[in-house]
C-alpha cells in the first residue's frame, strides 16, 4: 500500500481532511480575498486602455510589457480588496450577501489576511515600477490608496462615498493607456469619464438590491427614509445623461469613427432605459436588470472602441 493510500484511508477514519484537499481549500479562501470578479474588469479596462493608446504608435505590439502591466496590475488590486476584506471584516459579518467571507466568517485569521494584502500590494509596486514605468505605479498607487483611505471610510458616513468611489474605479484603464505610451493624453481621460460616469448606475442597482444588507452593517451608502429614492434617481440619471453627451464627444473631437459613436449611442440608450426604470418603479427586479445592463454595457462599448480602432 502506498503512502498516499494510507494517509487517505486515515484521514477518512478520524474525519479529517487530506493535507492537499486543506491546502487546496485556504488557497481558494486567500484567492477569495482578492475578489477576482472585480478584477477580471479592472484587468479587462487596463487592456483596453493599453490597446487603445499603442493604437498611435507605429511599432511591433509589446506584448510582454503589456503582460507586465496586467500581472503588476493585478497584483496591486488583489492586495487592495483584500486590505479591504480586512478593514470591514467586522461590518461584513452582519451583512447576508458578505458573512460567508473567508475573513468575516472567521475561516482565515485577520492578521493572515493583512499580511498578505499588504505582501500582494508591496509586490505589484514594485513589479510595475521595475517592470513598466513610473506612471502606471503612481496611478495604481493612487487608486489604491483612494480605495481603501477615503471610499472604505465614506460608505459609513454617507452617500458621498460612491463619487469618491467611482474616481478610483475608473483609473485602471489611465494605468493601461499610461503603461503602454508613458503618458495621458485628452483621449485618456476621455475613456477615464466613461468608466467614471458608467459606475454610479452601476452601484446605485447594487445598493438598491442589498439597501437592508447595507444598513443592517452601518453602510450609509444610501440615506435612510424618502431621501434614498432621490439619491438614486440623481445618481443614476444624471450620470447616464451625461454618457450620452461624452459618447458623442468621442465622435466629434475624432477619438472614434462615427461607427463606434452610433453602436455606443445605442448601447447607452438602453442603458439609460434600464436606468430609469429603477429609477420610477424602485424594485429589486428593475435593479437586477440595470445591474445586468450596466455588465454588459462597459465591456461592450470598450469593444467597439478597439474594434473602431484596429
Amino acid at each position: 500500500m502506498t503512502t498516499e493510500s494510507t494517509i487517505r484511508r486515515l484521514c477518512a477514519r478520524e474525519g479529517l481532511q487530506h493535507p492537499l484537499s486543506n491546502c487546496l481549500s485556504v488557497l481558494i479562501k486567500f484567492c477569495m480575498l482578492t475578489k477576482p470578479d472585480i478584477n477580471l474588469l479592472v484587468l479587462f479596462t487596463v487592456l483596453a486602455g493599453f490597446c487603445l493608446a499603442f493604437t498611435t504608435y507605429p511599432h511591433p505590439f509589446p506584448i510582454l510589457r503589456l503582460t507586465d502591466t496586467l500581472i503588476g496590475t493585478l497584483l496591486v488590486a488583489g492586495g487592495s480588496c483584500t486590505l479591504n476584506h480586512y478593514l470591514e471584516r467586522r461590518f461584513d459579518a452582519c451583512m447576508r450577501r458578505t458573512a460567508r467571507r473567508p475573513l468575516a466568517s472567521g475561516e482565515i485569521d485577520a492578521g493572515d489576511a493583512l499580511w498578505f494584502g499588504l505582501l500582494l500590494s508591496a509586490i505589484g509596486f514594485i513589479y510595475l515600477a521595475s517592470a513598466v514605468n513610473l506612471l502606471a505605479t503612481i496611478l495604481a498607487g493612487l487608486a489604491s490608496a483612494i480605495y481603501l483611505f477615503a471610499y472604505t471610510p465614506l460608505k459609513r458616513r454617507g452617500p458621498a462615498c460612491t463619487f469618491v468611489g467611482a474616481l478610483s474605479g475608473a483609473i485602471p484603464p489611465l494605468i493601461g493607456w499610461a503603461a503602454a505610451s508613458g503618458s495621458l493624453s485628452l483621449e485618456a481621460w476621455g475613456l477615464y469619464t466613461i468608466v467614471f460616469l458608467w459606475q454610479f448606475p452601476h452601484f446605485m442597482a447594487i445598493a438598491w438590491m442589498y439597501r437592508k444588507d447595507y444598513a443592517r452593517a452601518g453602510y450609509y451608502v444610501l440615506p435612510l427614509g424618502r431621501r434614498s429614492r432621490q439619491t438614486v434617481g440623481r445618481q443614476t440619471i444624471f450620470p447616464l445623461f451625461a454618457l450620452i453627451w461624452v459618447e458623442l464627444a468621442f465622435g466629434l473631437f475624432g477619438f472614434a469613427g462615427w461607427t463606434y459613436t452610433g453602436g455606443a449611442l445605442i448601447l447607452t440608450i438602453v442603458f439609460f432605459y434600464c436606468g430609469a426604470e429603477l429609477v420610477l418603479r424602485k424594485t429589486n427586479a428593475a435593479a437586477r436588470r440595470l445591474l445586468f445592463a450596466s455588465l454588459l454595457y462597459l465591456p461592450s462599448v470598450l469593444l467597439l472602441l478597439l474594434f473602431d480602432r484596429a
